[in-house]
C-alpha cells in the first residue's frame, strides 16, 4: 500500500497540481490512520510533497482561507486576531450525500444555480469517495459590500451563500427525490469555519484509493468514478488555475442576492420569536380585522414614506410587513409602495420592487416588522420615533393599532 502512494505522488504532474493549490494556504498532511501531522504547515515547493509521503503522508488537505503567513496561525486564535492575518477565502461547497449518484444531481443543480447568478468562475472536483467539492475563488467576489471588507466576512459570508443556494435548489431536488430530499441534501456546513480543511485536488482518498479529481462542471452528471483510478487517471481539467487573472468579480450578484435573502429570512425568524411578547398574545393580533388609516401611523413610518436616500430595501421590508399587520389589503399595499418608491430620490428598480411585492403576497402568515430595539432599522435609517414612544411600545404596529382603537372609543 505504501508503494502505491509513493508511485502516485512521484508523478510530477500530481506534485505540481497539489503545489499550485497550496499558495498562501495552510495545509495539513494526513498520516493514514495515525491522524494528521502538526499544524500549521505549508508546502514551499512541489518536490516537498514526495518528502511528506516518504514520512508517512497519505493525503493533503488545504484551508478554505488564504493567509498572509499561514505559519503565524495558532490553535484557539479568536476572530479578531485571525481577521488581520486572512487575505481572503474561497467558497467551498462540500456535497456529502451517502450515494455518489445523488451527489452528482445535487452538485449539478448547485452549479446551475450559480450560473443563474452569472457566476463564471466555478471549479468542481470529485472528493475521491461519494461527494464533490464546488469552489468559487475569492477573486470572483467583490472586495467590499456596504463598506465592509468581504475578506473579514468569514465564516458568515460563505455560510449565508450556502444557505441561500441550498434553499434555491430544494424545489427541483424535490422533483427528483420526493420525500428523500432532506435525506440526500447533505452540504457540509461544518467545513465553513475558520481553519477547517478540505481534500486538496489531485490528492488520494485513503478509503477508496481514488483521486480527488477535477471535473468539468458541465459534465457532472456523466462523471464516472473509474476515471479517478490513480493508475490510469488523466488530468484533463484544471482546478483554480490562473486565479490571479480573475478580474470580473463575477460572483458579486450571487453574494448581494444571498445577503438580501438572508436579511429577509433573519427578520422573519426574529419577528416570529418576538411575536407573542410583542403583541401580548397571538389571539388579539389575529382577531384584528379593521384597516388602520395612515393618519394613525407612527412617525417612523410617516417619515420613511416621504422618501429615503439610503436603506430603501430595509424600509421596504418594514413597510410591507407593517401595512399587512395593520389590515391593508394587497391592492392598497401595492399602490402605497409605488407611491413611496416614487418619492425616493433614487427609486428602487421596478424588477426588485415587483419581486418583493410578489414574494410578500404569497406569504399567508402576517409577520411583524422589526421591533424598535432592532438597531439595523429605525435608528440606522434616521427615522426613529420619539424615545417615549419606543420605550412604551415594542413595535410600530402596536402603536398604530392602539391609536386607531382609541379614536373609535
Amino acid at each position: 500500500m505504501v508503494s502505491n502512494f509513493l508511485d502516485y505522488y512521484s508523478r510530477s504532474d500530481v506534485q505540481k497540481g497539489i503545489y499550485e493549490n497550496c499558495k498562501d494556504k495552510e495545509i495539513a498532511v494526513q498520516l493514514g490512520e495515525r491522524g494528521f501531522a502538526r499544524r500549521p504547515n505549508i508546502i514551499q515547493y512541489d518536490g516537498e510533497i514526495l518528502d511528506f509521503v516518504k514520512d508517512g503522508g497519505t493525503s493533503f488537505h488545504i484551508s478554505e482561507e488564504t493567509w498572509g503567513d499561514p505559519l503565524s496561525l495558532a490553535p484557539g486564535m479568536p476572530k479578531k486576531k485571525l481577521d488581520p492575518l486572512r487575505i481572503g477565502w474561497d467558497l467551498v461547497l462540500d456535497i456529502d450525500s451517502p450515494d455518489l449518484e445523488d451527489s452528482k444531481i445535487i452538485a449539478h443543480y448547485l452549479v446551475e444555480a450559480m450560473k443563474f447568478h452569472d457566476v463564471k468562475s466555478i471549479f468542481v472536483k470529485y472528493s475521491g469517495n461519494k461527494g464533490f467539492h464546488i469552489v468559487v475563488p475569492f477573486e470572483a467576489f467583490p472586495i467590499e459590500v456596504n463598506n465592509i471588507l468581504i475578506k473579514d466576512q468569514f465564516p458568515e459570508g460563505p455560510k449565508v451563500i450556502t444557505e441561500y443556494l441550498t434553499n434555491m435548489i430544494k424545489k427541483p431536488l424535490f422533483e427528483e427525490f420526493k420525500e428523500r430530499t432532506n435525506e440526500v441534501l447533505k452540504i457540509d456546513t461544518v467545513l465553513i469555519s475558520s481553519r477547517h480543511m478540505y481534500r486538496a485536488p489531485y490528492s488520494l482518498h485513503e478509503k477508496s484509493g481514488l483521486v480527488s479529481l477535477p471535473v468539468d462542471p458541465s459534465n457532472l452528471l456523466s462523471f464516472d468514478k473509474n476515471s479517478a483510478n490513480p493508475k490510469t487517471v488523466k488530468f484533463d481539467v484544471g482546478f483554480l488555475e490562473n486565479r490571479e487573472k480573475i478580474t470580473e468579480r463575477d460572483a458579486s450578484k450571487l453574494m448581494m442576492q444571498a445577503f438580501d435573502w438572508h436579511s429577509r429570512i433573519k427578520n422573519i425568524r426574529s419577528a416570529r420569536e418576538e411575536y407573542v411578547e410583542t403583541i401580548k398574545g397571538p389571539k388579539n393580533y389575529e382577531e384584528f380585522k379593521d384597516t388602520v388609516p395612515e393618519k394613525f401611523f407612527p412617525e417612523s413610518i410617516k417619515k420613511g414614506l416621504t422618501g429615503l436616500e439610503d436603506g430603501k430595501k430595509r424600509f421596504l421590508f418594514v413597510l410591507i410587513n407593517f401595512l399587512k399587520c395593520v389590515g391593508w389589503n394587497f391592492e392598497d399595499i401595492d399602490k402605497k409602495v409605488r407611491e413611496w418608491n416614487s418619492a425616493n430620490p433614487e427609486p428602487l428598480r421596478e424588477g426588485y420592487l415587483l419581486s418583493q411585492l410578489n414574494w410578500h403576497k404569497r406569504q399567508k402568515e402576517k409577520i411583524l416588522p422589526p421591533n424598535y430595539d432592532n438597531n439595523n432599522y429605525y435608528r440606522d435609517l434616521q427615522i426613529p420615533d420619539p424615545d417615549h414612544i419606543m420605550k412604551k411600545f415594542k413595535n410600530p404596529v402596536n402603536y398604530a393599532i392602539l391609536m386607531y382603537k382609541r379614536s373609535k372609543k
